[in-house]
């Protein structure tokens, strides 16, 4: 490993704004609920750690919520309803650029050039094929799969944001979940005006493509230029949101799950696989190098938790024990078993 990499178990983590949970709370309260009760309820058995100074969220701590939040709530479609009540309200800078798009193309524009001041999480992209575009919203956790209740609340917010942009004239062809289907789906029918499909690679907002050209009427392209410019700032700022440690979280999520080549993660990303390769080298690493250290990390991890040995090599996104055996000897001078084994001793 080369002394420009960091060591990935100490990145800085993935933040995400308030806005969202600000929008929450207000959502909570629409639809009779006590904001204070229902997040006490979330947090009951957890450690509360100190506020942000910056204001800002950890990544990593929004699953707790969506995953609690149906069976607080005693609604099992939560998600739904709290998107249904939601106002995009504009409350941080990638909002107001939003509002002051030339259109709805450049407003995507900005969303997704801005897209990790919101979270770190995010890896949306806008994709045209044809008559059709597909706004790609995901969103990733370490140790989880989609979150059904969160993409459901965020779709609905989202396609009522595009539909403020463009005067109420924004509609769906088709919404895409990677969760899979829920046993009733009459919300779905009744609030997005369609029978979404479940179980796919994104999750996705599909709409007609001729939409991303109709102007917008709250358009002020000197105010978009000023707010791109703070924006820039502003995510010039989110040292831990940067492409490194984005990178490396990808990296982590897909390990054992899914490809995890230089293209694959480009195209995840939003980059061309030679525009991630420079980026890299200008971070004075590789793909190569990065990968293997999110595998140390993870492989020590798992070691510690007593995991199988084959458990631990298919999660560190090797087919076979023996690459594993190599490259954990190459790591630590030492096999895994051995060093497990030094790690009982202390």
């Amino acid at each position: 490993m080369s002394n420009a990499e960091p060591d990935a178990a100490a990145l800085a983590p993935l933040t995400h704004s308030a806005t969202l949970r600000r929008l929450l709370y207000e959502a909570l309260a629409e639809l009779g609920l006590d904001p204070g009760q229902v997040y006490l309820g979330v947090n009951q058995h957890r450690r509360r750690g100190a506020p942000p100074v910056d204001g800002r969220l950890r990544h990593d701590d929004a699953p707790q919520f969506w995953l609690a939040a149906d069976g607080l709530t005693g609604d099992p479609d939560i998600g739904l309803h709290l998107g249904e009540v939601m106002k995009p309200r504009l409350l941080d800078v990638v909002g107001y650029l939003l509002l002051a798009s030339r259109d709805l193309g450049e407003a995507l524009a900005s969303f997704l050039r801005f897209q990790h001041i919101l979270s770190g999480g995010f890896v949306a992209q806008l994709r045209i094929d044809g008559a059709r575009a597909c706004l790609v919203i995901d969103l990733n956790y370490l140790g989880f799969s989609s979150l059904r209740q969160q993409m459901e609340c965020l779709a609905l917010l989202f396609a009522k944001l595009l539909g403020s942009i463009t005067d109420g004239e924004f509609r769906l062809d088709g919404v895409q979940f990677r969760h899979p289907r829920p046993a009733r789906v009459s919300e779905h029918l009744r609030l997005f005006g369609l029978l979404p499909e479940f179980g796919c690679e994104h999750d996705a907002l599909l709409f007609p493509a001729a939409l991303l050209r109709r102007p917008a009427r709250t358009a002020n392209p000197e105010l978009h230029e000023l707010l791109w410019r703070h924006a820039e700032t502003q995510l010039a700022a989110l040292a831990g949101n940067d492409l490194f440690n984005r990178l490396r979280y990808l990296l982590g999520v897909r390990l054992g799950q899914a490809d995890c080549s230089l293209q694959a993660c480009a195209v995840e990303l939003g980059f061309s696989a030679g525009g991630l390769q420079r980026a890299l080298a200008a971070q004075g690493s590789n793909l190569r190098q990065l990968r293997e250290a999110v595998q140390q990390a993870l492989a020590v991890e798992l070691l510690k938790e007593g995991k199988a040995m084959r458990e631990v090599a298919r999660a560190c996104g090797f087919a076979e024990l023996s690459p594993f055996y190599r490259a954990f000897r190459r790591w630590h001078g030492m096999p895994p078993e051995a060093y497990r084994a030094r790690l009982g001793g202390r």
